[in-house]
């Protein structure tokens, strides 16, 4: 039998997670504990669905039509796609034969030598930047900064198309001076084409109580508009594309 991926749901019509009309596959299992995450089921590398690369693809091919139309493709998405670095390398290369666009959204945290093989077969990064400060990113995410700054450096070199993606939290993410400091980073990174912007949000407060976890930001308030328009113009200091979703 050869490689099977756990995966916790498809969703064939995303629009958020990429360009054009995206097949986004949510992977099962993390390493980071983000406590904005509103994907908590997703968190446990044992549950899921089991897929065989050639079945994912089978039901990504049913919607080809629509990327080429739209300029879209795959997005592996999670969780961390990259916990499951050989599934994923498998599922891009069938993708690649058969002209499909594939993206991976992913925190950057681990890295091998299989995840480096993932990246010739990837088109897109869409890479999760939870805050600037070591301090505070271990507070939000249980992990480790270096990682994520680490692939960023990689994905430079390799000249891979990235957009860096940042969550507003009040109280949280939302230091202005840590949001500079970002910004005055990704100033030598010409291979970030986009920031994208997403604005807190509690949609997943209720999976968490089903897991029988303690939601943290319980009392934490959405950002409001005024909020994300100044973090927006900080990162755009650098003539840099910023997108802000709320």
């Amino acid at each position: 039998m050869g490689i099977m991926g756990r995966i916790h749901s498809l969703e064939s019509f995303g629009t958020v997670d990429g360009p054009g009309i995206r097949f986004v596959v949510f992977m099962q299992g993390c390493p980071l504990r983000c406590q904005f995450c509103h994907n908590p089921d997703t968190w446990d590398v044992n549950k899921g669905s089991q897929y065989s690369p050639e079945q994912l693809v089978q039901e990504i091919m049913k919607y080809k039509s629509y990327m080429d139309f739209s300029g879209g493709g795959v997005t592996f998405t999670g969780g961390e796609p990259l916990l499951q670095a050989e599934f994923i390398l498998e599922a891009s290369k069938l993708c690649k034969k058969i002209g499909i666009s594939t993206a991976v959204d992913t925190s950057g945290f681990i890295w091998n030598d299989t995840v480096k093989e993932v990246l010739e077969y990837t088109d897109l990064v869409l890479l999760d930047i939870k805050n600037y400060d070591p301090v505070v990113y271990k507070t939000v995410t249980g992990v480790s900064l270096a990682p994520t700054l680490k692939m960023l450096k990689y994905l430079k070199e390799k000249n891979v198309n990235t957009w860096v993606r940042y969550v507003v939290v009040p109280g949280l993410t939302d230091n202005l001076d840590n949001v500079r400091e970002l910004s005055k980073h990704l100033d030598d990174y010409p291979n970030v084409s986009k920031i994208e912007l997403l604005g807190f949000h509690k949609m997943g407060e209720y999976k968490w109580k089903e897991l029988g976890l303690e939601y943290k930001l319980a009392d934490t308030k959405e950002p409001d508009k005024e909020l994300m328009q100044e973090v927006k113009e900080i990162l755009e200091t650098n003539g840099k594309v910023v997108s802000v979703s709320l």
